[in-house]
């Protein structure tokens, strides 16, 4: 059976394994427990360890419960009770209380069984997500069902952007990286693209009376294929065949981003260079921006708006673009064809791809993954590894930088080897 495997925000870490600093701590009795965790708050607050509790509640054999306190962090290099700043040394001489090294987690736990882990040194806190993404804790039939369905459909379609190539004379055996925006509350396609390259052909074209004429310029190879796809069930991809898909995949944008500075300009009438940023995720963004522009005409496209935007602030202007003329929206019912619209437009315009999923054949690039943070994707799938360039898993993983405004959760789904 396939497999749609979560890809989380940071590295996992086996639990025993996790990394670890040094702290110096005491037993102390529960009357002054309040006054010393006050006082060294104050004067040794665990600033690098806020997952870590101060204090810790240890059961004894006899019944009795025996209460510990860190009081600072020690330092790396030198544990010595001597290297105490003099305002905790103050506190352990009044106090007369007896510091010990013991070990603390350096880093918050992201799973149950981290914490778990983690308190078997010293008592930490848990905090689990706090957004709450279909798929993260697993998917229903119906929903897996769709998620294969879509992922089949980017393969076709990268597939099908390589079949254009030779259809214009260029012969190559490579497929390209390819992307499909969807809408997961109604099951649609909005955008789909392929990676885009640039041939310079001797197109031939025909003028209005007829009379054909022959001129040099640039195409753009980008092909939109859709079907409906379903669970797959086979064997999974051999080693022999990853390899073979591999070295069929070279001009696919995401795996070699920097292909195109190396690259030569066109010398003939059939040579193929690439373009440093139509990737295949850049340039479906840039058809859903399309799709939203015909289906929701804003304000400063309409009557005489467009003059009263010219001296609007940039906060106004940018809310205003966001709205939708409503009595238009009411009175006309878009119909949508194949080109995954959906059956009726929305009543109100989305902002950028907000709650979209995108489906990718290859893991993205750190621009195309950092595109979509801008796009308020929500959620990422991608069914190969990009091994050297990845940004959601193998070489970086953006979806958890804390320093970002938005994260959305990544996904890989494996797949089988007659999808392939």
């Amino acid at each position: 059976m396939s497999k749609i495997i979560y890809i989380p925000d940071k590295l996992p870490t086996p639990p025993d394994q996790q990394p670890t600093v040094n702290v110096f701590a005491a037993v102390v009795e529960p009357k002054i427990i309040n006054n010393l965790v006050r006082r060294l708050n104050q004067i040794a607050p665990l600033e690098n360890l806020r997952h870590v509790k101060r204090v810790q509640k240890k059961h004894l054999e006899d019944g009795k419960t025996q209460i510990a306190l860190i009081l600072c962090v020690a330092s790396e290099n030198n544990c010595d009770l001597d290297v105490l700043s003099p305002c905790v040394q103050e506190l352990v001489t009044s106090y007369k209380l007896s510091a010990f090294i013991t070990k603390v987690c350096k880093e918050a736990a992201t799973t149950k069984e981290e914490w778990e882990e983690q308190c078997k040194l010293w008592p930490t806190s848990y905090h689990p997500p706090t957004y709450n993404i279909d798929g993260i804790t697993g998917f229903n039939e119906v929903d897996t069902q769709s998620i294969f369905g879509f992922m089949r459909l980017a393969i076709e379609l990268a597939q099908s952007s390589s079949k254009s190539f030779q259809e214009l004379g260029i012969y190559l055996l490579q497929v390209v990286n390819a992307a499909v925006i969807v809408d997961p509350s109604v099951t649609q396609v909005i955008a789909s693209a392929c990676d885009h390259h640039i041939s310079f052909e001797n197109a031939s074209t025909s003028n209005v009376n007829g009379e054909t004429s022959f001129e040099k310029s640039p195409k753009s190879l980008c092909s939109h294929f859709g079907s409906n796809g379903s669970i797959i069930h086979g064997t999974f991809p051999s080693s022999s065949s990853l390899e073979k898909l591999k070295q069929s995949c070279a001009d696919v944008s995401c795996l070699y981003p920097l292909r195109w500075v190396d690259q030569p300009l066109p010398h003939s009438s059939n040579s193929c260079c690439w373009h440093p940023l139509r990737h295949a995720a850049i340039a479906a963004i840039e058809s859903s921006a399309a799709r939203d522009r015909r289906l929701f005409p804003t304000l400063e496209t309409t009557g005489d708006k467009s003059v009263e935007m010219e001296h609007m602030g940039p906060l106004t202007k940018l809310a205003k673009r966001q709205k939708i003329d409503l009595d238009n929206a009411n009175s006309k019912e878009k119909k949508v064809g194949t080109d995954g619209e959906g059956t009726y437009s929305k009543l109100g315009r989305p902002y950028l791809c907000t709650d979209y999923d995108i489906y990718l054949v290859w893991e993205p690039c750190i621009m195309c993954a950092m595109a979509l943070v801008h796009q308020r994707v929500r959620r990422v799938f991608y069914a190969f590894p990009n091994p050297s360039h990845g940004a959601l898993g193998s070489a970086h993983r953006l979806q958890g930088e804390k320093s970002l405004n938005h994260h959305y959760a990544v996904f890989r789904v494996l797949l089988h080897e007659d999808v392939l």
